[in-house]
């Protein structure tokens, strides 16, 4: 198996990347990466491994997606490069039409072209929950029949992508698979979402600027389990245990408040509860996500591993620790103040 991985040097990206060279059977690993705002190659300087190869492009180049997947054989693609952060979309959504559109739309055409009977490439869709839209307090969660319903600009481009993908299987019989998750949490994510701004604006003993009444729910699972349902989900492609089209959530039944989330981490830092600050929500702000992964653990066999509690602690922890990574992530302070 010969794996093209985008956006490996992102958050769940490097999580992918390293966890797949594990698998029986890889022979080689591209990391194509364009190393945007929170593109991170310090998160995979730990990696030594021939089959190893990293890659500094974009996916929006055609040419470079196409010489990668003819000259490396790919056999493939684990499609993770995405403008993610929500707040960005709101500000401006050209970055994300760009990236979570057209560059999809480049791989696919890609994929398409370079595929034959005898050489099949199989494409891993990565989206996300919000795809789905909100939850009301008693709705059920999410499945992978819920309607599509992005109530934001950054969920918009992500569902648009997703049917883009789901067009190609349709119009080119593509081999391909969507996987949706709920908010991932981990270390290597950058400072600009909840968990790890939080923690680091707690130990600058900086205010804590907290949405609306932070009261909205969120879905969390760790960052491995996640990068080990994707993991699972290709290996099922790609030796024909399902069939192209599937979708699959990976969530953790583990839905948490904003706020209960700040309060932990100011326990966990020793920090007064006088630093958060209660600001102006954020338009459109979804109230609840939830996900079923019934579906995941039937099939795949998957189910998350990792506790609430311990890793929570555990990424903390990892935060305090590794200045230099916090160094290394560029974070401009005056650029990101909300979650």
């Amino acid at each position: 198996m010969r794996i093209l991985v985008t956006g490996g040097c992102g958050f769940i990206g490097n999580h992918v990347v390293r966890n797949s060279l594990t698998i029986p059977g890889v022979e080689l690993v591209v990391n194509l990466d364009a190393l945007r705002y929170s593109g991170n190659p310090e998160n995979l300087t730990d990696i030594d491994d021939d089959r190893y190869r990293f890659v500094h492009g974009s996916i929006n180049d055609s040419d470079v997606v196409d010489g990668l997947i003819q000259d490396e054989n790919i056999s493939v693609v684990l499609h993770l490069a995405a403008e993610s952060h929500v707040d960005r979309s709101i500000n401006s959504v050209k970055p994300f039409i760009e990236t979570n559109i057209d560059g999809t739309r480049v791989l696919l055409e890609s994929v398409v072209k370079n595929s034959t009977d005898e050489h099949q490439i199989h494409f891993i869709h990565i989206s996300t929950d919000e795809v789905y839209g909100s939850l009301g307090p008693d709705d059920d969660a999410f499945t992978e029949e819920t309607p599509l319903n992005p109530q934001n600009p950054y969920a918009a481009s992500k569902a648009a992508s997703d049917m883009l993908v789901q067009a190609f299987i349709n119009t080119h019989n593509l081999s391909a698979i969507i996987t949706r998750c709920s908010n991932n949490y981990g270390p290597r994510q950058y400072p600009e979402k909840l968990i790890p701004l939080m923690t680091l604006n707690a130990l600058d003993n900086k205010q804590l600027p907290v949405y609306g009444d932070g009261l909205q729910i969120r879905d969390w699972i760790h960052v491995e389990d996640h990068a080990n349902g994707i993991l699972s989900s290709m290996l099922a492609l790609y030796v024909g245990q399902i069939n192209s089209g599937e979708i699959f959530n990976f969530g953790a039944d583990n839905e948490q408040r904003n706020i209960d989330i700040v309060r932990e981490i100011v326990s966990q830092t020793n920090v007064s509860e006088s630093l958060i600050h209660f600001v102006t929500d954020r338009p459109g702000h979804d109230k609840r996500y939830a996900m079923k992964y019934e579906k995941a653990e039937k099939i795949l066999g998957w189910k998350p591993e990792i506790d609430w509690q311990v890793g929570l602690t555990e990424t903390i922890e990892w935060y305090m620790t590794n200045p230099d990574w916090i160094q290394s992530s560029n974070l401009d302070a005056n650029e990101v103040t909300l979650v």
